[in-house]
């Protein structure tokens, strides 16, 4: 695709590569295939396709809409478009400058504006999230059927082993999932225990910052991703731990991105880099360990029927961190029956805030993802994302958990139950 980009950003780094990315594009339209909001609206500027247009018209000096904001708006960021383009087009990178962009040609005005600043300002801080969950939970029968619906009843996390292994990793805590599900990073510090890893969390860690640079607030977030590598680099400079786990799958695509985010920080791009090596999604540790979880298994295996388990493979595992059918493998190997779900590419339509900023297009995503859960008879549902989790928890009887809670189970079920 030619360019010929506006000088207000031609020779910045956020211009060089969107140009980059844009000379990528043969507008094929493979991507349309793929794109759920496309699938819904059946409008082209509601797919990549049109998307792309919109930023390279914005980009090359086009005065931006409020109509441009809004289609850019719809975008959900679950990247199915470059898992589907052939020509290797990294849309998501093109879609946050281009509404970085949009965001300072046409501000938020009203409740749109207040809502947005709410959500930059509240999720990504640990004790406040926390706090206000704990309230929720009080006042739950007295709030709005949609507010209540994103409260899930407390859960205790369950034992925690202590460290003693030679080999150690840290574990990301994260913003929203300490308050909402402890139990996951618990049930993977136990699931890694009986594999011969200890799991550590460091002091300072919080929000990965997704939250904020997906809201345009850039700035906010990259500060988020510096504040982590802070927490975690004395472990790392250290030699004392080999891998940073990160157990939602959303967080995961964004620490592994800190080498881009923050490679024009001399002070913390290589740093980034080692950080952004170090990441993990808890699937590539179990996995790697494949050998030793099956020994385990025949070894510690409660003895219950099998069950049927349709997975629910959240964007940001299988388009954003491209790790397809690994926790698929490891269900099956703990003795799990996986039911087929179809169109498994597309979104559940939680992708971060999109479910409270986007609710009724989000509403018909989540309706359509859980009729493919559900249509093989299963009688539980894994996700690896806490985003996908409570989004589909929401309108469900079905029990919904991270995958790796239903290993901790098959391994560690009377630890568990001690917790």
């Amino acid at each position: 695709m030619q360019t010929n980009l506006a000088g207000f950003i031609k020779d910045t780094p956020e211009g060089r590569e969107a140009e980059a990315i844009l000379r990528k594009c043969v507008h094929c339209g493979f991507c349309t295939a793929t794109c759920p909001t496309y699938q819904l609206l059946g409008d082209e500027l509601d797919g990549p396709r049109g998307r792309i247009y919109l930023i390279k018209q914005v980009l090359e000096g086009q005065k931006a809409t409020a109509r441009t904001r809004l289609h850019l708006d719809r975008c959900l960021t679950c990247r199915a478009c470059e898992t589907t383009c052939p020509s290797g087009v990294e849309y998501g990178r093109l879609a946050d400058i281009g509404r970085y962009v949009v965001e300072q040609q046409v501000p938020r005005t009203g409740s749109d504006r207040v809502l947005r600043g709410a959500l930059r300002e509240f999720v990504p801080r640990t004790g406040l999230f926390g706090s206000a969950m704990s309230l929720g939970r009080v006042f739950k029968p007295l709030l709005p059927r949609a507010l209540s619906a994103k409260v899930p009843a407390a859960a205790a996390a369950g034992v925690w082993p202590a460290p003693r292994h030679a080999r150690r990793m840290l574990v990301l805590a994260g913003c929203v999932q300490p308050a909402m599900r402890p139990s996951i990073n618990a049930a993977t510090a136990r699931v890694l225990d009986v594999l011969g890893i200890s799991l550590i969390e460091a002091a300072g860690a919080g929000c990965c910052g997704a939250v904020r640079f997906h809201l345009q607030d850039h700035d906010g977030g990259r500060a988020d991703a510096r504040r982590n590598v802070d927490a975690w680099w004395p472990e790392i400079a250290a030699g004392r731990v080999e891998a940073i786990v990160v157990t939602a799958s959303g967080c995961g695509v964004q620490v592994k991105d800190y080498a881009h985010l923050l490679k024009d920080d001399p002070a913390y791009a290589a740093k980034a880099a080692r950080v952004a090596g170090l990441a993990r999604d808890p699937a590539e540790i179990v996995a790697a360990g494949a050998e030793r979880l099956k020994a385990v298994l025949a070894q510690r295996a409660v003895t219950r029927p099998r069950q049927r388990i349709a997975f629910q493979s959240p964007c940001s595992l299988q388009h954003g961190q491209r790790i397809r059918g690994v926790v698929e493998g490891l269900l099956e190997a703990a003795g799990y029956e996986l039911a087929a779900v179809a169109d498994a590419h597309l979104c559940c339509g939680s992708a971060g805030t999109y479910s409270i900023l986007q609710p009724e297009l989000s509403g018909r995503l989540r309706a359509n993802k859980l009729a493919a859960l559900t249509a093989k008879g299963a009688e539980r549902i894994a996700s690896a994302n806490i985003g996908c989790i409570e989004h589909l928890s929401g309108a469900t009887e079905l029990p919904i958990q991270h995958w790796i809670e239903l290993i901790d189970e098959k391994i560690t079920d009377d630890v568990r139950k001690s917790g």
